[in-house]
């Protein structure tokens, strides 16, 4: 019953559209200033302005860039719990889970799992394609990397899961009253907001399938699984890892990594293997050691009604 934890806040549609306007301000308006600045700043002081993320990367050296570039997911962050406690009045527990505090141990289950077969996976192409690859390593650059990526890349995700399979999952089901409106329309915002990133200039829409397809999954699991945990683990892991394993010039993360993939971007089985292959098999992991059942209701159901959900808490508190 994740999606009806948002009963337990005010949860009129029009304090979600506020909600909304509120975030998106917090996020990418208040939260853009820093880079913006640091930028406009170099291009008075004779620097040509950047037009896309590698000139700015480039302009403002790429452990600043992305500790810029992720200072506005920390407003989007913070702004999503302003609005949730302000505006709904709704607690941060519910907002993150069905369950009566938020379960750490599958935070770090996913984030362990996902972690280990990312490294995996990076290191058996990186022997195959020897070629592709060259050791990027230089220490105070890393660690530099690192302390800003443990540290910033975490909220980041945390904010794109508690805003998208979080906040609108919540408000979109309740409106909606349907399970599988808010999985499609929340999967598919996520993908579209992918789609200025220059993976989709170098590589094409197609790569449009793993971020809408990231998303249907990251959905599936808050679904299935009641709760925000599971897809707060595995997103930071995909994303930290990310950072500091293989960068490359055409990439939306440009960082000081372990390894710079030289190779000519083209469209292959690394786009489509998570979709069809790697996350179907993480759902059946994931489904047997939290004994997930009835997914039929959970993903396409009925969202019960606050009445409802108010006769459960009740028969559940007399137990």
């Amino acid at each position: 019953m994740y999606i009806e934890q948002g009963y337990k806040g005010n949860h009129e549609s029009w304090r979600y559209l506020v909600g909304v306007l509120i975030i998106f301000i917090g996020w990418q308006l208040l939260g853009s200033i820093p880079l913006l600045g640091v930028i406009i700043v170099k291009s008075l002081g004779g620097e040509t302005f950047p037009s896309d993320v590698a000139g700015m990367s480039k302009m403002v050296g790429s452990n600043l860039f992305l500790f810029l570039m992720l200072i506005s997911f920390v407003f989007g962050l913070l702004a999503t719990f302003l609005t949730v406690k302000f505006v709904h009045r709704q607690s941060i527990v519910s907002l993150t889970t069905s369950r009566k505090k938020i379960d750490w141990k599958r935070i770090f289950f996913a984030f362990g799992l996902w972690g280990l077969i990312t490294i995996l996976i990076t290191g058996l192409d990186i022997i195959l394609s020897p070629k592709d690859y060259v050791f990027n390593f230089n220490l105070l650059p890393f660690v530099i990397l690192s302390l800003i990526s443990v540290f910033l890349i975490p909220l980041q995700t945390s904010f794109e899961e508690y805003f998208m399979r979080g906040y609108l999952m919540q408000g979109i089901g309740l409106m909606a009253g349907k399970r599988w409106v808010p999985l499609v329309i929340t999967s598919m915002i996520f993908g579209l907001l992918h789609l200025f990133n220059p993976e989709v200039e170098k590589l094409g829409y197609g790569i449009m399938v793993y971020y809408i397809g990231t998303g249907f999954f990251l959905g599936i699991l808050t679904l299935m699984d009641e709760g925000l945990e599971l897809a707060i683990g595995f997103h930071a892991a995909n994303n930290l890892l990310t950072a500091l394993l293989v960068t490359a010039d055409w990439t939306a993360f440009q960082t000081e990594s372990l390894y710079r993939d030289i190779s000519e971007p083209e469209l292959g089985w690394d786009v489509f293997l998570p979709v069809l292959v790697i996350y179907p098999i993480l759902l059946y992991v994931f489904s047997k050691k939290y004994g997930w059942t009835n997914w039929k209701e959970r993903l396409a159901g009925d969202v019960q009604s606050q009445e409802s959900v108010q006769l459960i808490d009740e028969s559940e508190s007399k137990l």
